[in-house]
């Protein structure tokens, strides 16, 4: 299972977040838990009886559930662009 690059990341930070360098930005960390919640998702498609694996997916969500939540409360307009953008909460 591959996981992110350096490249990878500093591209995810500079599309959602502003640049590379804002790391901390809410709607940057919601697109890299997005990324690695679709990449364990595709794992298990494959390996369906990795438990261990589904338990990480598991608390990936609800981290990322919860910066949604964040999000909606403090910023409306950017949660509901960040999800469009997304594809989630169809």
């Amino acid at each position: 299972m591959p996981y992110l690059t350096k490249e990878k990341v500093a591209d995810i930070f500079t599309t959602y977040g502003g640049n590379a360098a804002n790391t901390g930005s809410i709607e940057g960390q919601i697109a890299l838990l997005t990324e690695r919640i679709n990449s364990i998702s595709k794992h298990l498609q494959q390996n369906k009886h990795d438990f261990s694996t589904h338990r990480g997916l598991m608390k990936l969500v609800g981290q990322r559930k919860r910066l949604l939540t964040y999000l909606s409360k403090h910023n409306l307009q950017g949660y509901r662009a960040l999800i469009e953008k997304l594809g989630i909460r169809k």
